[in-house]
């Protein structure tokens, strides 16, 4: 049977002959209204709808629609004043709603309201009139005000009558207010709260589209933290949503975009049982997660003895925009994962929850660190925190163990190969090496200014002695670099970074005048001698690098300052940082530094080949100490030993292991140089013959020793 005052719609679908005339439709209606004691019916939409409510309304007076938000049902209140019409969608734009102006001719009016779910439609038709609630104003009858005041005096809708897709229509009593819950429960006052009414899928999806809109926006630099906490605050509205959502399954996915949300229900049973969830998402750094929950999650919620079910909140989220840190730690893929369990607190438990993270092979200077977001209730962004989380890693897959249930995710932690402890021994080696470095340099500096040697001697002499004072200058300047970084005078470390600099230009500018007079006497003549020779190599040793850092400063002051070193930290898995004054654009040091480097490298090793050549062709017995000697001497004057340095660019072991050599030896240049030297002078007072040695054979250990004196 078909209600009274249905829309043409449905009443056309009742079978007709074949003899009827085209008109019949038209007759049909006129003999409806004619039949009808009201003014009129609306017509609605061709398409099928999900949901109808019909009813009849004596208008008294001039009154119109309002159309509003509702946080949970759809509702119908009727007053003289107005039919106000709530649904728990949002209109077009927020914090307002519209006012839709009805037919100024008193009388009784038969409506219907209609809900079609594919389209997100409600319609109106009252009287000859229909129109979409919420849509654009589109007539002179609607008009859209972000206030409406209006005394609401009550009064009953009759002949009410309401019918959901795929159920029967039903017939209700008469009252002035009506409340629709997704599943078509009926409410003829208000009996319950809208918080303990059950929210529908069209619900979450809305929230999760306006979510997905706000992450997508760009970001407003003044914004920062409270953009920030905005956001983790829909999230958190979208949590409650997700607790009381009527689902049509034991599971259900929402969601198309950046978030997606899934609702896991599960049965409390007498026997533990565990719960496994996989999801996976095409392109991006991470294909997907799976997500192992322990019995013990559920034998904690157990002891409420009211739990129909248990309901198990995923949140995938593919950005990071709502969870950045004060240090702007990266996330594993822009991935976060939030796992809960509705309305339990669940930490400290036995078996840990496993999320499992499958991803694209990682760099090899980066490692993954499982991390929890730990939110400040100081109101700042908040932090990643690895507290109760273990980090399993594996080729394409990072899996993080946790006694308990928030946001995680995988933090990429830069130079892991370095943890707190290698950090702590190498820099007390560092320290204590170019202390002893640098009061062994002076040293010798002092001990060779007093010896008088011939002209060639001499100036080999002065050579070692500018070596050792660039030595000397870059150990003191590196002593004192992390303390100027760590002062308040911007001006001073900028001067500490540019000295730093210079001294370390310096000494490998020397360096290489070491190479160039060990080829002037070796491969040239023994006892070649040019006027000024000694001022024009002081003009390049200083000069050079003088006029390197006086470019780079006048290029851009700020090529000098603060610069900070991520050190890796295993404990709480947070990055701390090692401040000197230095250089601050990598690109600089690694153009000026290591290219440099690499020249006087190369040019110094050719010598020591040289060298290499001439003591195995002179080969002589009993002076293989001396040989060695002489080769380790002067493997460090020429800076052989920094070569290291291009095996920081290796991983692993290995990387460790060269670190500490370079460490130990560099930091040691000076000690070292003051050792070789005392040990040539002792081998030289035990060889009484050593003098004429080393007037037959240039390198022998003699002569290296009578050059170094």
């Amino acid at each position: 049977m078909v209600p009274f005052g249905v829309p043409k719609t449905t009443a056309l679908l009742c079978p007709q002959r074949p003899s009827q005339s085209r008109e019949l439709p038209r007759m049909k209606v006129l003999l409806l209204l004619l039949l009808s004691p009201l003014q009129g019916v609306g017509a609605s939409s061709h398409q099928v709808e999900d949901f109808r409510f019909c009813g009849d309304r004596n208008q008294t007076q001039n009154s119109s629609v309002i159309y509003e938000h509702s946080p949970a049902t759809i509702s119908i209140e009727n007053t003289a004043q107005a039919l106000i019409i709530k649904r728990p969608f949002l209109p077009n734009e927020t914090n307002s709603y519209y006012v839709y102006s009805l037919p100024p001719a008193l009388g009784r009016y038969r409506f219907c309201v209609y809900w079609f779910k594919a389209n997100r439609t409600l319609r109106l038709a009252y009287g000859k009139q229909s129109f979409i609630l919420g849509g654009d104003p589109s007539s002179s009858i609607i008009r859209r005000k972000e206030s409406q005041k209006t005394e609401r005096t009550s009064t009953s809708i009759f002949n009410v009558s309401y019918i959901s897709k795929g159920g029967k229509n039903t017939s209700l009593e008469n009252a002035s207010e009506y409340f629709f819950t997704c599943g078509g429960h009926y409410f003829n006052e208000v009996k319950a709260s809208p918080e303990s009414m059950p929210i529908c899928e069209e619900d979450v999806e809305e929230q999760l589209t306006a979510l997905d809109s706000l992450i997508a926006q760009p970001p407003v630099p003044e914004a920062g933290a409270t953009e920030q906490q905005m956001l983790r605050r829909k999230l958190g509205e979208l949590e409650k949503t997700l607790a009381k959502v009527e689902l049509e399954g034991q599971n259900q996915t929402f969601g198309k975009a950046t978030v997606h949300a899934t609702v896991l229900r599960v049965q409390p049973t007498q026997a533990p049982q565990h719960v496994a969830f996989a999801s996976q998402r095409e392109g991006g750094e991470v294909h997907g997660f799976a997500v192992d929950l322990p019995s013990s999650l559920f034998i904690v919620a157990k002891e409420r003895e009211d739990v129909v079910e248990h309901r198990v909140l995923l949140m995938d989220i593919n950005s990071q925009t709502m969870f950045q840190d004060e240090n702007s730690s990266r996330v594993l893929g822009d991935k976060v994962v939030g796992i809960s369990l509705v309305d339990t607190v669940v930490a400290n438990l036995s078996h840990p929850v496993v999320l499992t993270l499958f991803h694209n092979l990682l760099p090899r200077n980066v490692t993954p660190l499982c991390v929890f977001w730990q939110e400040d209730t100081t109101g700042s962004t908040g932090s990643w925190d690895s507290y109760g989380c273990t980090t399993v890693t594996g080729n394409s897959q990072t899996d993080c163990r946790c006694n308990h249930l928030t946001y995680f995710a995988v933090l990429m932690v830069s130079s892991p190969e370095i943890t707190y402890i290698h950090r702590d021994y190498l820099s007390i080696i560092t320290y204590i090496g170019c202390l002893i470095s640098a009061l062994a340099s002076i040293c010798t500096v002092f001990f060779l200014y007093f010896r008088s040697k011939q002209r060639d001697q001499i100036t080999s002499m002065h050579i070692h002695m500018n070596l050792l004072g660039a030595i000397f200058l870059l150990d003191v300047t590196f002593l004192i670099s992390e303390h100027l970084a760590s002062s308040s005078s911007e001006a001073l470390c900028r001067a500490g970074g540019l000295f730093l600099h210079f001294s370390l230009l310096s000494c490998l500018t020397w360096m290489g005048i070491e190479g160039y007079n060990l080829y002037r006497l070796v491969i040239e003549v023994f006892n070649a001698y040019h006027d000024h020779f000694l001022l024009k190599l002081c003009l390049v040793g200083w000069g050079l690098p003088f006029f390197c850092v006086t470019l780079i400063f006048l290029a851009s002051w700020t090529n000098y300052g603060p610069f900070s070193i991520p050190i890796y930290e295993s404990v709480g898995g947070k990055s701390t940082n090692a401040t000197i004054c230095w250089i601050t654009s990598p690109l600089i040091h690694n153009v000026v530094n290591l290219g440099f480097f690499s020249l006087v490298f190369l040019f110094n090793s050719v010598m020591l080949g040289a060298m290499v050549r001439e003591i195995l062709r002179q080969n002589k017995k009993g002076h293989k100490l001396k040989h060695v000697l002489a080769l380790f001497g002067l493997s460090i004057l020429l800076g052989i030993p920094w070569a290291l340095v291009f095996f920081s660019f290796t991983s692993g072991v290995f990387r460790l292991v060269s670190l500490y050599i370079f460490t130990i030896i560099n930091s040691l240049q000076g000690f070292l140089i003051f050792l070789w030297y005392w040990t040539m002078v002792l081998q030289a007072r035990k060889s009484p013959d050593s003098q004429s040695s080393s007037d037959s054979v240039k390198l022998q250990p003699n002569s290296s020793q009578s050059h170094l004196g």
